[in-house]
């Protein structure tokens, strides 16, 4: 029978795989974009959104991309898979119920915690917040999830 622990952690596991397969989806995606130049690709982009050309985001956007260099979307597109592969062994471990799943969530989500007040701290945003509200909840959920289990 499940209880309602079990459910809570299968939603967290859940929550762990959806992070891991938009991580997988972006390193894809980066490395697609490897050898082409990423400033007129977010033209095209651009373009398609029907977004305004003559926006300063616009514009700002594309002077950024136009400023990546192959090396740099490399790093990032192993990056992507790196924290994904981190992600998906958190959901499994969480999935199949185990000890050492909790403990490598709690580990790993609770030290990228800071980086995250940081990043909202630069550059404020609610799907930022709500990331870091789910991730500190999910620490503090595991722990007492874990201590009362003992």
């Amino acid at each position: 029978m499940k209880t309602s622990d079990d459910r809570l952690l299968r939603l967290i596991a859940v929550f762990k795989f959806f992070k891991a397969g938009l991580l997988i989806a972006l390193g894809v995606g980066l490395f697609k974009l490897l050898h082409r130049d990423i400033g007129s690709v977010i033209e095209r982009w651009c373009e398609a959104l029907r977004l305004d050309p003559g926006s300063h985001f616009v514009n700002l956007a594309l002077g950024k991309a136009a400023k990546v260099s192959p090396g740099q979307v490399k790093k990032l597109g192993l990056g992507s898979f790196l924290y994904a592969g981190l992600f998906l062994a958190e959901g499994t471990g969480l999935w199949l119920r185990k000890r050492w799943g909790e403990w490598l969530t709690v580990i790993i989500t609770s030290s990228l915690v800071p980086v995250e007040v940081y990043e909202i701290h630069r550059h404020p945003s609610l799907v930022k917040v709500v990331v870091l509200a789910l991730n500190i909840a999910i620490v503090v959920y595991l722990i007492y999830h874990m201590r009362r289990r003992k």
